[in-house]
């Protein structure tokens, strides 16, 4: 583990008091809202206490009525309406939010999920061959369709319509759909355009229940419910967790505590999710999500679908084991890839002069590279493509991860003609090309990343949200830090710099790698864990005055034993400058 570039906060020390003074809060808070650019009270006052009567209008959303036209008139001459979806859990969460609200206006919904190594990404002409074979009278895609202007069009020439619902970003030409939803889309005044799939999902739902003529409180109670797998799909699709997006997470995850559907109660218990609890951001990140994608990355990502709209609990059971399962043979195979290349590594060292990195490998499975790619990225602090070869067919198959400072989509535009598909967004990707242009694509790559990063793009940062000192932290100081979760990308957990910290006594160690510690401050403790901090901290004798990097978050096991029902967990350390000058 190394140290990170340590990064603070501009916000004024004013605007922390004047908001804490209108808030009524405490400063650790306001300090964290005033660094994130809540200066304003009102403004923070809503993030602070948001309300589902916050939803935007969906009808902001360019193309919503013209959708929710077309949808109607498909309901109402009972026409056959094919859901095509993606097999990752937004995709999947997608399909079955849309199918579920259809159903109950009256409509009749199939869908169709891609196989992630038979078919691949995206829209398919052949899958629309099928869809008029069967009687399809309308497609509806979600979290896909964007960039299938060939297939939209093919589907036009054929006599079926098509909406297309994505989040992605659009090529030049917009496909040629009878109504296309996406906020990215140019002509676009949506506020929110960072909603995932499933949110743009939710928007035209939200559209079509409100033309049933249902009380506005059962209309309200059926929102509430479509945002519970709403919620899961915006954190595993990793978009900010603010505006519209931390409104359908917050109040997702709280309504998950009393969740009906069978689907969602079996898979938070697979999960180990304790039965009337509401899983928190993380446990959905590291927990539920990976079951759900074990499902499309490792077998067939259709059973998603069937297992959030299945009304038979032992059905729901059998699936949400088989995913459990699943999500165990997926690990196993991301472990032996990881292995292998850094192996690899060892080898041929990544050096400075890698601005960009291109792993492949024959026999990779191509369900979990991009995870693999995810775990390099925070190892090696630099964009990284995993691809899988497929010495049968030619072709190298994969999925690229990038850091903050890096735009992965724009990297791959730059050099369409490598390709023969890809697609994605700013921090992730999949491609597509020839297995004898890997070379080449790995050359091209790294010098695009190397004409468009920096050395210290490729320093490991940490931004911290504020200063404190121990005796501001208090139960009532923590409680209002930890009420501005959901925690995630775009609102991550708050970190605080404690400065000049006495490291009160010697640290214990657990399982040789892990660390309990003690600091002091003016009479004041803090008990810190530190995961995989024990080597690092070698050597470190009790009175060593440190600076620490601080988070904050729920202890159940704590709270259960009379503590406080909070545990401080260490992001970072380094000796205070004091200290260094002596030492």
């Amino acid at each position: 583990m190394t140290q990170a570039h340590w990064r603070f906060p501009l916000a004024p020390p004013d605007q922390a008091r004047e908001l804490a003074s209108a808030l009524g809060i405490r400063l650790p808070a306001a300090r964290v809202l005033a660094a994130r650019g809540y200066t304003d009270p009102a403004a923070a006052r809503r993030f602070l206490n948001p309300s589902t009567q916050d939803l935007n209008d969906p009808f902001a959303m360019a193309g919503m009525r013209e959708a929710l036209t077309r949808l109607q008139q498909a309901i109402a001459r009972q026409d056959k309406i094919l859901l095509y979806g993606d097999y990752d859990v937004d995709g999947t969460t997608s399909v079955a939010v849309l199918k579920k609200a259809i159903d109950l206006a009256g409509g009749i919904a199939e869908y169709h999920i891609p196989h992630r190594i038979r078919d691949g990404y995206g829209m398919r002409t052949e899958a629309i061959d099928d869809a008029i074979a069967a009687g399809i009278g309308l497609v509806i895609s979600v979290d896909t369709g964007i960039r299938a202007g060939a297939t939209v069009r093919y589907a036009a020439e054929r006599g079926l319509d098509v909406i297309v619902t994505d989040h992605h970003v659009p090529d030049a030409d917009i496909p040629p759909a009878c109504a296309v939803v996406n906020p990215k889309q140019p002509g676009c005044t949506y506020p929110d355009k960072n909603l995932c799939g499933a949110g743009i999902a939710f928007k035209l739902v939200q559209a079509l229940l409100g033309t049933l003529g249902w009380p506005e409180a059962k209309l309200a109670r059926m929102l509430e419910s479509f945002l519970r797998p709403v919620a899961i799909a915006t954190v595993a699709d990793v978009v900010p967790l603010t505006g519209e997006n931390r409104l359908f997470v917050k109040f997702g995850l709280e309504g998950l505590r009393n969740a009906k559907n069978p689907g969602l109660r079996a898979l938070m218990s697979v999960a180990g999710i304790k039965p009337n609890e509401a899983p928190n951001a993380g446990q959905v990140a590291f927990r539920i999500a990976p079951r759900l994608n074990a499902a499309g990355r490792m077998d067939d990502a259709s059973e998603v679908v069937d297992l959030l709209l299945t009304a038979d609990a032992d059905e729901a059971r059998r699936i949400a084991e088989k995913l459990d399962r699943l999500n165990r043979e997926r690990q196993g195979a991301e472990e032996e890839i990881t292995r292998t290349i850094l192996a690899a590594c060892l080898d041929t060292p990544v050096t400075e002069s890698d601005y960009g990195l291109v792993f492949s490998g024959a026999g990779w499975h191509r369900g979990v590279v991009g995870i693999v790619a995810s775990r390099l990225v925070e190892r090696f602090h630099r964009p990284v493509v995993v691809l899988a070869e497929d010495e049968a067919e030619g072709l190298a198959q994969g999925s690229g991860r990038s850091i903050a400072g890096f735009d992965l989509l724009s990297a791959l535009e730059a050099m369409p003609e490598l390709f023969v598909r890809f697609g994605g967004h700013r921090q992730a990707a999949g491609l597509t090309l020839v297995s004898d242009r890997v070379p080449e694509f790995r050359a091209r790559f790294n010098a695009y990343a190397a004409s468009h990063l920096t050395p210290a793009d490729l320093e490991p940062q940490l931004d911290l949200d504020a200063p404190a000192e121990l005796e501001e932290l208090d139960d009532q100081a923590v409680s209002e830090i930890l009420s501005l979760a959901p925690f995630g990308f775009g609102n991550p957990a708050p970190v605080f710099g404690l400065s000049g910290v006495e490291l009160a006594a010697e640290p214990v160690v657990i399982k040789e790698k892990h660390l309990r510690l003690t600091v002091r401050q003016n009479g004041r403790t803090l008990t810190i864990k530190a995961w995989n901090f024990a080597e690092r901290m070698a050597g470190i004798a009790p009175g060593t005055r440190l600076d620490a990097a601080v988070a904050f978050e729920h202890d159940d096991y704590s709270a259960s034993r009379g503590y406080s029902p909070w545990c401080a967990v260490l992001r970072d350390f380094r000796v205070a400058e004091a200290a260094a000058a002596t030492a």
